[in-house]
Order: C-alpha cells, then sequence, then structure tokens
C-alpha cells in the first residue's frame, strides 16, 4: 500500500493513503507557514508512486523539486529523528517546466477550436444569446474548412459576420450586430488579458503531462505562474480548459490503487476572486465529478475561505498551517477553518490554530473507507528536494534534456481564419477593381469589404439549392401577377 508521510506527532503519524489522493484536498495557512513545503511534500510523494502532477509556481520556489537538497544540516537532522526518517537522502525529481509566456518553460498552448465555443463563451462571461451568435460563428467557420487557431482568427470571424449578417442569418439562424458588438467587447478584455499567448500551435497533448522516467517516477510538471496569476481571467481559462479535456477525454475508472494524475494549484482564490457565476459553477460541476477518471485537484490558499464551499466540501485531505486572527475577517476565517476538521476531543482547534509553528499543521486525511480521520497537530516532513528558487542555468539544463521540447518549442504557422478571410477580401477588391476600370457594375452589388467570392463560401453546398428557390419564387410570382391581372380585368369588365 502506498501512502505519503505528511506528519507525526509524539502519538499519532498522518499519511495520505495512495487510494484517496484522487479525494482532493486543500493546504492552507499564512503567508511564510510552510503551505510549498506541504505542496512539494505531497507532490514528491506521488512522485515516487509513479504519479505524475502539475504544480502551478507562483513565487519560483517549486522550481527547487528538480534539484536534490543539500545535505540536512543539525536542526534539520533532529527533525528528522523526530520524524524516525532514518532513510532521508537529498534527491532531486523529475521535471518539466511550463510556461503560457514560453519563457521559463515549454509554451502551453491549445487552439479555439479544441476548446470550443461552449467552454469560451464561459470564459468569455457571455449570455445565452450571445453564445448562440459564437456557435454559429463557429459553424460557419467548420463548414468552410477556416480553422479557427488563435483570437485573430476570431476576431476575423467576428468581422465577417457583421459584414455578412443576413446571408449568416438565413443559412444558420439570426444573428445580431449587438450580439456580435457585445462578444468582440470581450474577446478584447480577454486579449488584454494576455490571451493570446495560451492559443496557438501546437497544442498541447495530454498525454505529455502524464509521463514518467524511465525509473517509473511521475513527472512533476512545473506551471511558471509569476506572471500568470497577474492575469486572473488567463489562469481561469487554463486551469477550467485543462479540467475539462481531462473530464472529456479521460475514461471513467473504477476505484485505483493511485490517482492517475494530481493538481496543485496555488493561490486558489485568483481563481475565484470575481469570479462569474457560470464559470464557477463549470469548476465546481468539474471538480466534483473529475475524481471519477482517476484526477485529483489540491488547492492551495492563505484562508480556507477563499475557496467556494461547493468545491471546499468535496476536499477530503487537509493540511491547515497556521492562521493570524488580527481581524475581524481573520477570526471568522480562523473560525470556519476549525469547523472543517473531524474534531478531536484532545484539540481545541481554534485556539491551535493560532499557536502552530512553521512546519507544524493540523492535518486530516481520508482513511480506511474513505472516512476522515480525527485532526491531529504534527510536525510536517521534509521534501528531499531543494526548498527554494533554482539559476537560469539549472533550469536552461533541466529544459535542454527535456523530452517534450522539440515538440513544443517551435510554434507552428499555417493559413487559418483570419489569413484567409484576409486573401479572400484581397481578391474580392481586386475583381471589384478591375470591373470598374472595364466600366462594369460590380458583381456584388456595390456591397463593401466582402464579395461573391465570400458569400459563395458561406453559402457552400446550398448554393445550387439557393439558385432553385430564387427561381421558384420568381416563376410563382408571374404566375401570381398573371393571375391577379385576370381577376382584374373581371372586375372592370363588370
Amino acid at each position: 500500500m502506498n501512502k505519503i508521510l505528511i506528519g507525526k506527532n509524539d502519538s499519532a503519524t498522518v499519511e495520505l493513503d495512495s487510494r484517496y489522493g484522487n479525494r482532493h484536498g486543500m493546504i492552507a495557512g499564512a503567508t511564510g507557514t510552510g503551505k510549498s513545503v506541504s505542496l512539494m511534500v505531497m507532490a514528491e510523494g506521488f512522485s515516487r508512486m509513479g504519479v505524475p502532477s502539475v504544480v502551478a509556481d507562483v513565487k519560483g520556489d517549486i522550481a527547487g523539486m528538480s534539484q536534490a537538497a543539500d545535505p540536512p544540516g543539525e536542526k534539520l537532522q533532529k527533525r528528522f529523528d523526530t520524524l524516525g526518517l532514518t532513510d532521508w537522502k537529498p534527491q532531486a525529481n523529475p521535471v518539466i517546466f511550463w510556461d503560457l509566456y514560453a519563457e521559463l518553460g515549454h509554451p502551453l498552448r491549445t487552439s479555439l477550436a479544441a476548446m470550443g465555443p461552449s467552454l469560451l463563451a464561459r470564459v468569455m462571461e457571455l449570455n445565452d444569446t450571445q453564445q448562440g451568435v459564437l456557435e454559429i460563428v463557429f459553424k460557419v467557420a467548420g463548414d468552410n474548412s477556416w480553422p479557427m487557431i488563435t483570437l485573430a482568427d476570431l476576431h476575423a470571424m467576428l468581422n465577417y459576420a457583421a459584414d455578412q449578417r443576413k446571408e449568416i442569418s438565413s443559412q444558420y439562424g439570426l444573428i445580431s450586430t449587438a450580439s456580435i458588438g457585445a462578444i468582440q467587447r470581450a474577446l478584447l478584455r480577454l486579449r488584454e488579458e494576455d490571451g493570446d499567448k495560451f492559443f496557438g500551435e501546437p497544442a498541447l497533448e495530454l498525454q505529455d503531462l502524464m509521463r514518467q522516467d524511465m525509473a517509473g517516477n511521475g513527472i512533476v510538471n512545473i506551471l511558471a505562474a509569476d506572471k500568470l496569476i497577474l492575469k486572473p481571467r488567463l489562469y481561469a481559462t487554463f486551469l477550467l480548459w485543462l479540467l475539462s479535456e481531462l473530464f472529456e477525454k479521460l475514461p471513467e475508472v473504477d476505484d485505483l490503487d493511485k490517482p492517475k494524475l494530481v493538481f496543485f494549484f496555488d493561490e486558489a482564490h485568483l481563481l475565484f476572486d470575481n469570479c462569474p457565476p457560470a464559470l464557477e459553477r463549470r469548476v465546481t460541476q468539474v471538480v466534483r465529478l473529475i475524481r471519477s477518471k482517476g484526477v485529483g485537484v489540491y488547492f492551495c490558499s492563505q484562508n480556507p475561505d477563499d475557496v467556494p464551499g461547493t468545491i471546499l466540501g468535496q476536499l477530503g485531505n487537509r493540511v491547515q498551517h497556521a492562521l493570524r486572527s488580527f481581524t475581524p475577517r481573520d477570526q471568522k476565517a480562523v473560525r470556519a477553518a476549525a469547523q472543517t476538521f473531524v474534531p478531536n476531543p484532545g484539540l481545541n482547534v481554534t485556539e491551535v490554530i493560532g499557536q502552530l509553528g512553521v512546519g507544524e499543521a493540523l492535518s486530516s486525511t481520508l482513511v480506511e473507507g474513505g472516512i476522515p480521520s480525527p485532526v491531529e497537530r504534527v510536525l510536517m516532513t521534509t521534501p528531499t528536494c531543494r526548498l527554494g528558487t533554482i539559476s537560469a542555468e539549472e533550469r536552461q539544463l533541466i529544459m535542454s534534456r527535456s523530452p517534450v521540447g522539440s515538440r513544443y518549442d517551435n510554434p507552428v504557422e499555417r493559413e487559418t481564419a483570419a489569413a484567409i478571410l484576409a486573401r479572400l477580401e484581397e481578391q474580392n477588391a481586386a475583381e471589384q477593381a478591375q470591373q470598374a476600370a472595364q466600366g462594369k457594375k460590380p458583381a456584388t452589388g456595390g456591397d463593401p469589404g466582402w464579395g461573391s467570392t465570400i458569400k459563395g463560401a458561406v453559402k457552400g453546398t446550398g448554393r445550387r439549392q439557393g439558385a432553385l428557390e430564387t427561381m421558384i419564387k420568381s416563376v410563382s410570382s408571374s404566375i401570381g401577377r398573371q393571375i391577379a391581372r385576370t381577376i382584374m380585368r373581371g372586375f372592370t369588365r363588370r
């Protein structure tokens, strides 16, 4: 049975059972109390089991997992003796660095087509009507084989839909300029949050996050998030997309001996501050259901109430470091944190939370039968890796040996929707200029911006049907006029 040692006291040992690793968890505590160390202990423990993980590195110190720790000093050796860690030795972990900005790791990308209009609408906070228009825009692009990869492609398609509103409405459903304008404004907000960095090719293959090294250890995927946390919308977009992809593509599994993949999201409050209700509901739904896919999600934040109650109730494994109750809000957070633990008759949790030292924590994990254990005050164990940042040279060396660098480091450039529409517009402008030079009336009837070439592309296979309908309407109108004239002549003779 695989277990991760969390901590000990004189009478109890707290361990995280791998069978319940996918039941999610929470690491909370004030700044400087040891949250990052607890996160590294868990991620390292899962790696030793062969379970890969994804860890958001907000301050740059999680990158130390790629390096072995220094030999222990007297103070650390005393902790090892207390914890009974007789076999502890410095050891690095297998790591792959990722970065949406492609500066401190391999770039993380996906395409608009892969994300889809429904998920994108939630991220952009669109209402039902606007989401319907967005779905039509994606449908038009798909029917005409115009790849939707980047936000520039969506921008071009929205402009195109505005110019060809009547034609698109007749083929796919009514769209309005007001809805298109609202989507364009939401797109602008997303681009201001550096959303362009996230959309592109080659798109991330989920299997590249679920690797093991040659020794069978799970790869720790470290996401550089020092810039990303300054863009909450982009951070939430990444989280929601990644969890949704895993939820949709991974098969349902029975109870496993260990998870398939584990996520650690630091500074979790950034995901939920001013979070739109629709987006929060989607995150809650995915977190609730994704454990059936063998995926565990662990949130790290200063206060437990930074995470919505509907999600907090799903987190079975808890590590609570010290909280300082200087303000009424802090005092409320302390009481809330105390109430989330299974009571221990010999422990006043509300008082102890404020008395914990660095490296101490209140902890409760799921034990046999998936039942939460009573909370214990424990001395936390220590990972075998470095506790701190790494140099640029050390990072570059790790990246140069990465098994995925050749696949993702160089972006793929191909003709997408924006380029295709620009080319078609240029062709149409050239045709109109040539007709004007010959003194002919433009075939488009003076419609500016786009032309008959693009209109034909929208109608696609329905062009012949449209011509037939036009002919039938023309014949019907002619017959109707003949009948009307006959009736009127009859009235005149009378």
